[in-house]
């Protein structure tokens, strides 16, 4: 794929996604605009179904929304508020040292650099990175498992990891499209461009991408 062509994919697939439910973590951060409840949902997100984790959320953040009062919540209290999300138990577990760490750390403030929030038990790179573009407004691109497939399949970068994609992504995607990539890609990889089977007959943007992979398709 050349460097160039992804300005018309991104325009393709950001008007294609248009007709399917924001991401859950999009939808906390448009809504809030708040830091920790972007953290904290995205934390709930991982592994976990948009629609599972958009619930446990909601019962979650009426118990607690900031840092000191989620940490004076037991680790019983979140599973119970936070259940049936993917690693419930260990999750709050998480949320409550996080918490810990940023009231110790941080002065109850989550902090908007992705080396600070790597510091955070459970945080890594999507996490951090979806904090900072999201939450602050910050360059960064988050890679998760979507992206990192979509960015391959398409040709747009050669790598095997999502952290070696991002850093890929960092070298050559035009800095416009940090920030919404992976709100564009994740609905995208979902309903159209999928793990197995792809439906690349109803892809708006086939004629740009070399189905690296693809072995079956729709």
């Amino acid at each position: 794929m050349r460097d160039a062509d992804i300005h018309a994919v991104l325009s393709e697939v950001s008007r294609t996604i248009r007709r399917w439910e924001e991401p859950v973590v999009g939808v906390v951060a448009r809504e809030t605009q708040d830091s920790f409840r972007i953290l904290i949902a995205c934390l709930l997100s991982l592994r976990t179904k948009d629609h599972t984790t958009a619930q446990a959320s909601q019962r979650l953040f009426r118990l607690a929304d900031t840092p000191e009062r989620m940490r004076a919540l037991s680790s019983k209290t979140i599973e119970k508020a936070i259940y049936p999300v993917g690693f419930y138990k260990n999750k709050a577990k998480q949320i409550r040292a996080i918490c810990q760490s940023l009231l110790h750390d941080f002065g109850g403030r989550v902090p908007d650099t992705i080396d600070e929030l790597l510091t955070l038990k459970g945080v890594g790179r999507k996490t951090a990175n979806l904090v900072v573009t999201i939450g602050y407004q910050k360059p960064g691109i988050c890679v998760d498992i979507h992206v990192h497939r979509i960015s391959n399949r398409l040709g747009y970068v050669q790598t095997t990891t999502p952290e070696a994609t991002e850093f890929a992504l960092r070298k050559k995607l035009p800095r416009k499209y940090w920030i919404t990539l992976n709100d564009w890609l994740v609905p995208f990889g979902q309903h159209l461009c999928r793990p197995i089977s792809p439906f690349c007959s109803q892809c708006p943007v086939r004629t740009y991408c070399k189905q690296v992979g693809v072995r079956t398709s729709r």
